[in-house]
């Protein structure tokens, strides 16, 4: 368990969207989190953004964790958006 994995719900612009910052290690443990996060969004949010800058590994369990679920969260959040420095290696795999 990556210890040292935070979530931080940061003031988004517009009530319709959150804004998640990712910081730490990124492991198994650490997708769980992500993913009971993104599940308790409220009703009416249509877009979450998750800027990944501050991790500093991810392991691949937890890639893969993250990437078998994203398709359940993708309806309960219709818009995900992944950014910075791993943003497209935990939601895109087919592109690595």
């Amino acid at each position: 368990m990556a210890v040292n994995f935070k979530i931080y719900r940061l003031r988004s612009q517009s009530k319709n969207s959150v804004r998640l910052a990712l910081d730490g290690d990124f492991d198994g443990t650490s997708a769980h989190e992500l993913i009971n996060a993104l599940a308790a969004c409220e009703q009416g949010v249509d877009q979450v953004v998750i800027d990944t800058s501050g991790l500093k590994a991810i392991h691949p369990f937890g890639q893969a964790v993250l990437q078998r679920n994203l398709s359940d969260l993708r309806l309960r959040c219709p818009k995900l958006v992944f950014f910075g420095d791993h943003g497209r290696r935990l939601s895109r795999p087919w592109l690595q």
